[in-house]
């Protein structure tokens, strides 16, 4: 008999889990998506063009809150957890629903999800979401170029739009930032590479877009965010581990898997972090993990404005998902409003509204920074009112992405991000040498 199934996600594995592994199997019926983590996702429907013949009408997804309703009225007999970023205690939470519910309860691998590449692929994961793998993929970017190769970067999903229309997109400018109408959180990891030079690749059908990606390129790099493991096969895994929040290597999925995977591994911020977490955190690597080269590495800061930050009263913009779903209380803003002698870092909490409010109320760890939670014009609209609301002499930005390119802000910006420094050798570059050499 035809399995019904249901796919729990947030907009990326779960679709990718879809095509490659649902959509032409018959021996299931996807019921319907699930939706979590992000506003402004769930109500829409995955559309017929891209879910194939067997979905004439496409697949709806629905709030993850009905899914033990979903489960007992529609008779669904799996459902499949595909999004990232969740520790063991939530996802066995969620098992827990679905099993009492009646359904089956599943994660896909990656033997049954990673695709094959006719072209070399170098993969940078993380353990958790704002771990550093951003500045880490930039810097095997520039590696590679340094050498002479075409990198083509293909990034993990953030299909926030219309999804027809972002089945395969391609990135050159900043420009193709506007023109695919990309949310606060495309942007902040794609226009870094755009700004060095990188093509970029992102959307739903990643099968699409790995064949296209492979006519322009030498190398492939993914890309992968909220620290999901690879859509594609690597022939050389990264993964970025944090000491700030030593432990979550081996509590959180699928960074843990990330872990185990790995044939490197950057231990980042040692030059934040004390010894003794280093330590903590190098000996669990270790423990899963004894095959793989770990590096030492420390992410300074780089201000354009420190005289915007001395004895100013600021508030800080941080990263989004490192400030909300990545459970850190601040960032690389506050770090730089306190190394830099701020009179003051104003907490945004009694200026905000909408959905922002909505947001510091799911998330109470959050430290006094502002989240860049920006997944469509009127959230971007409402980040803007709460900054110009704020009375504060400057603003400190703290994503890698110049938000005031796209919001019209009443005070000045200083712009703040990491770039990757690896400490002694080995370091990526004779890694990656090596890695080269081996592959001819």
């Amino acid at each position: 008999m035809v399995r019904k199934v249901v796919i729990m996600g947030a907009a990326g594995r779960d679709f990718h889990n879809f095509n490659v592994f649902f959509r032409d199997n018959p021996d299931y019926q996807v019921i319907a998506f699930t939706a979590a983590q992000l506003p402004g996702i769930a109500g829409r429907t995955y559309p017929p063009e891209l879910a194939g013949p067997r979905y004439p009408n496409g697949i709806p997804i629905i709030p993850e809150e009905e899914l033990p309703k979903l489960i007992e009225e529609k008779g669904v007999d799996l459902v499949v957890f595909s999004y990232s970023d969740i520790s063991f205690n939530y996802i066995m939470e969620r098992a827990s629903i679905a099993q009492s519910s009646g359904a089956d309860f599943m994660l896909l691998g990656p033997k049954s999800t990673m695709l094959k590449s006719e072209k070399p692929v170098i993969a940078v994961t993380a353990a958790r979401t704002g771990s550093g793998k951003s500045q880490t993929s930039r810097k095997v970017a520039r590696i590679l170029k340094g050498k002479g190769l075409k990198v083509v970067v293909i990034r993990h999903p953030m299909p926030y739009g219309d999804l027809r229309k972002q089945e395969v997109q391609r990135f050159e400018t900043l420009e193709d930032l506007d023109r695919h109408e990309c949310t606060i959180e495309e942007r902040e990891d794609y226009e870094p590479h755009l700004r060095m030079g990188n093509v970029v690749y992102a959307g739903v059908d990643y099968e699409k877009i790995l064949r296209r990606a492979e006519k322009e390129a030498d190398i492939i790099l993914w890309d992968g965010g909220n620290n999901d493991f690879p859509f594609y096969k690597p022939d050389l895994m990264i993964t970025v581990v944090d000491p700030l929040r030593a432990g979550h290597e081996l509590t959180y999925w699928p960074g843990s898997v990330n872990v185990r995977m790995a044939d490197v591994i950057v231990i980042n911020k040692v030059d934040s972090a004390s010894r003794d977490q280093i330590e903590e955190v190098r000996q669990n690597v270790v423990s899963v993990n004894k095959k793989a080269i770990i590096v030492e590495a420390a992410s300074p800061l780089i201000v354009d404005r420190p005289d915007l930050i001395r004895d100013r009263k600021v508030v800080v913009l941080e990263d989004g998902p490192t400030i909300t779903h990545g459970e850190m209380p601040t960032g690389v803003g506050y770090i730089a409003a306190r190394k830099f002698g701020a009179s003051e870092i104003i907490d945004p909490r009694p200026w905000l509204k909408g959905s922002l409010k909505e947001a510091y109320e799911n998330y109470r760890h959050i430290g006094p920074v502002l989240a860049a939670v920006g997944y469509g014009k009127s959230q971007m609209k409402e980040l803007e009112d709460v900054l110009n609301s704020i009375p504060a002499d400057s603003v400190i930005l703290g994503t890698p992405t110049d938000l005031s390119r796209y919001l019209n802000l009443n005070k000045p910006v200083v712009h703040v991000r990491y770039e990757l420094q690896e400490i002694g050798s080995p370091n990526l570059d004779e890694i990656i040498s090596d890695f080269l050499s081996r592959r001819g």
